[in-house]
């Protein structure tokens, strides 16, 4: 057998020199039509929550330029650009209830002049106390979807018998997605009523719908095409469809082509973030420091209407046992209204906030039983005596173990623990933390019916190959490897294959590219799509050759046959001639995966991917500034489709879920204003955080052990949860200056916190 000649291979991204060189065409660098118009969202400028009592657009529609002026009343069909729920007005009616809701758009010549006309709308609200924090709306009992809980049935008595028992609470703060690219579409009128929308969209299916619904009519009559976005990091997947809407809108009323690009403050202010939560529990230990039972509530400010929060908390619960078995458990979420913007999806889906808790968790129990932080935690990992989740799903491969003992060497973590030690001691200020932890991330989207894809490939009569499929690029690579899956079936160079935008047109029905899983699904049905149209031009060279389809071999460009062999364009050629179609749709749909959310039992994943990292930290405690000194990864990917990339991503990953934890701080004020709403007061990591010493290599794996395309594992989410390493080597640097005592320290540990944090103690 053939060794691979694409797949695995680490080439460099479909657009990489198009990105590098200015030259790849993003939504607002594609020509402008002649008559194209821009239209922008106008809202009030006072009020989080309470009644509209007037509107008055005369100003805005007397400006310089503006062509119309766009509400609720000229929506011809449904005023809703919600994913599920049905709860999320294009344009607010009658009430607001967040600071910034869309109320009405401008339509104008200039982009310029629709933002400055939408400035002179005068709207009164008739203002009520709106609530801003999960504080808020606890005390509100503000839910806004029902509380829901993983309960074992012995969870009261194994906290009452245990050893030891430990209380805790911790905030975990939101995050900004804050991609390079805003939210942006385009919208173009087609004959017969129908309309093409060009969006900046993990989820060019879910535009599709809701334009028609907006415009009241038929699906098929609307498409919408996505070839890049420059991010979007989960804040496309649903939050887009608003833009797009109130794009589609304005053309369709106005017969102009439409752009819709919101400024940066107004995307910060108007799109949905990571959600944040409260986080408080209780645990109980035997006397070998095993956990026994794990009680907690996880609190979520889920913002103003459900959006995608019904799925995000569940994937909170689902990862709130980390990689750590627990015997009986209580693992109960709030689902809470605020009036603020619905947060949404974000890289990890609420995964990294149950994660963070349970490491916080452990973190606290080490330094509270003045024990290694590692040691425990290898103690409590799951086994194969102790494999059930507390959803019921076994855990079948134990690699984490393996990963982090193997890390442990590889980081000279044990050296470099003593090391931090004697620093420690010597030094008063300035305080050294060091831990190393685990990732178990379950990969599929929890709503089993979304584990579905399709491919669409032509080989043309020259022997070039035309590729399309249902997942979305963003920067992650997917392209890319599906294009590498692709010349592997054919046996022809990646050069070969001509990547085209997603197209709803062209693949229907799509799932968004979202929960990790755009490289298993779509790589999937583009090999399966492949396959079928490379099984018809094996039965032609077959006949050529007289010998049986399984003995033609596709490689190197070549199509051969005992002897004989031809190039792969003269095969393709030699098809057209015998009237053979050298097209096919591919389909796939993950197997072998379960849920039933009424009984919270089920195998909802097809799989999980692991790692680990160690970080270590140096803290002022006189300041509360830290600085990251050095990272080790090791991450496990099944077979890479693409090592390159692959590590591309888990830097990112870790870079950006470390912003997360120690500097990317969301702030409201008491009446619901977004403060943190541009880049000079909200702070993303940058060139000088990143670790000089940064070190990240891929497990040996044997493979996936799920089927996967070539047995690979997914990479996108995973690695964003490997910086919760950092936040624990931040506590384990604070908890030095008075040991046994736990530090009050929320995430993410800014300097703010990390001084509250060492105030907390009470040393002087």
């Amino acid at each position: 057998m053939k060794p691979l000649a694409h797949v695995g291979k680490a080439l460099a991204h479909d657009s990489a020199a198009l990105h590098v060189s200015g030259a790849a065409v993003y939504i607002d660098d594609i020509a402008e039509i002649e008559g194209t118009l821009h239209v922008a969202p106008g809202f009030a400028k006072e009020g989080a929550k309470g009644k509209i009592l007037s509107i008055n657009l005369a100003a805005a529609q007397a400006a310089e330029g503006v062509v119309a002026v766009l509400t609720a009343q000229d929506i011809p069909g449904k005023n809703d650009c919600s994913p599920v729920a049905g709860d999320d007005p294009i344009f607010a009616n009658g009430k607001i209830e967040f600071h910034g809701q869309v109320i009405f758009a401008v339509v104008a010549k200039t982009r310029d002049a629709a933002r400055r006309a939408a400035r002179l709308a005068v709207i009164e609200i008739e203002k009520q106390k709106p609530d801003v924090t999960v504080a808020d709306a606890l005390a509100s009992n503000g839910d806004l979807l029902p509380p829901y809980a993983f309960t074992s049935k012995g969870v009261v008595a194994a906290l009452k018998n245990s050893t030891h028992r430990h209380a805790g609470q911790l905030k975990i703060g939101g995050q900004e997605q804050f991609y390079l690219e805003g939210q942006v579409a385009y919208a173009i009128p087609q004959e017969k009523g129908g309309m093409f929308v060009h969006s900046s969209t993990q989820h060019p299916t879910e535009i599709q719908h809701c334009v028609a619904a907006m415009l009241g009519i038929d699906d098929a009559q609307v498409i919408c095409q996505c070839r890049r976005m420059g991010g979007a990091f989960g804040g496309k997947e649903s939050q887009a469809a608003q833009w797009a809407a109130i794009a589609a809108l304005a053309a369709h009323i106005t017969g102009h082509p439409v752009k819709c690009r919101l400024d940066r403050d107004d995307d910060m202010m108007l799109t949905g973030k990571r959600h944040d939560f409260e986080a408080t529990y209780e645990v109980g230990l035997d006397k070998s420091l095993r956990i026994a039972a794990v009680d907690v509530l996880l609190a979520a400010r889920c913002g103003y209407s459900a959006d995608l929060s019904a799925a995000i908390c569940d994937r909170t619960m689902f990862h709130a046992d980390n990689a750590y078995f627990y015997p009986q458990y209580k693992i109960a979420t709030r689902r809470l209204k605020t009036n603020t913007i619905s947060n949404t999806a974000f890289r990890g889906f609420g995964g990294p906030q149950g994660m963070v808790f349970a490491e916080a968790m452990m973190e606290s129990i080490a330094i509270q039983h003045g024990c290694d932080a590692l040691e425990l935690r290898k103690k409590n990992l799951y086994t194969k005596q102790r494999n059930t989740t507390p959803y019921g799903q076994k855990i079948d491969e134990h690699l984490v173990g393996k990963i982090m003992a193997t890390l442990e060497k590889t980081s000279s973590y044990q050296k470099r623990r003593k090391d931090n030690a004697k620093f420690n001691a010597k030094s008063s200020i300035l305080k050294k933390g060091l831990a190393l932890t685990p990732v178990k991330f379950g990969i599929s989207f929890t709503n089993t019916m979304m584990n579905q894809a399709g491919a669409l490939v032509h080989v043309y009569g020259d022997g070039s190959v035309h590729l399309n499929h249902g997942g979305t690029e963003m920067g992650q690579g997917l392209y890319q490897k599906v294009a590498q899956v692709v010349a592997e079936v054919f046996g022809i160079g990646v050069d070969k294959i001509t990547i085209t935008a997603t197209r709803t047109d062209k693949v229907p029905n799509t799932s968004p590219t979202a929960a990790s899983s755009g490289s298993d699904l779509n790589g999937m049905a583009a090999r399966n799509a492949a396959m079928a149209i490379k099984a018809r031009m094996a039965e032609v060279a077959g006949r050529q050759h007289g010998v049986h389809p399984s003995k033609v071999t596709f490689w190197d460009g070549q199509v051969s046959a005992k002897t004989k062999s031809s190039s792969f364009a003269a095969l393709a050629t030699a098809c057209k001639g015998a009237r053979v179609s050298l097209s096919a749709t591919g389909y796939y749909s993950t197997p072998a995966i379960h849920w039933d959310r009424a009984t919270g039992r089920g195998h909802p994943f097809f799989y999980f991917a692991y790692g680990a990292s160690c970080s270590e930290v140096l803290v002022d405690t006189l300041t509360g500034e830290m600085k990251v000194s050095r990272v080790d990864i090791l991450h496990d990917v099944g077979h890479s489709l693409n090592p390159a990339i692959d590590i591309g991503q888990i830097e990112g990953g870790f870079v950006q879920g470390m912003g997360w934890v120690t500097t990317e701080e969301l702030v409201f004020d008491a009446e619901g204003r977004l403060r943190t709403h541009a880049p000079s007061t909200y702070k993303i990591p940058c060139a000088s955080d990143v670790p000089e010493d940064f070190r990240v290599a891929l497990y040996e794996s044997k493979g996936n052990k799920a089927d996967t395309i070539y047995r690979s594992k997914a990479v996108g989410e995973p690695p964003l949860m490997l910086p919760i390493s950092v936040w624990c080597a931040v506590m384990n640097a604070i908890a030095s200056l008075k040991p046994g005592t736990v530090p009050k320290l929320d995430a993410p540990a800014t300097p703010e916190a990390i001084m509250r944090a060492v105030k907390s103690l009470g040393v002087k």
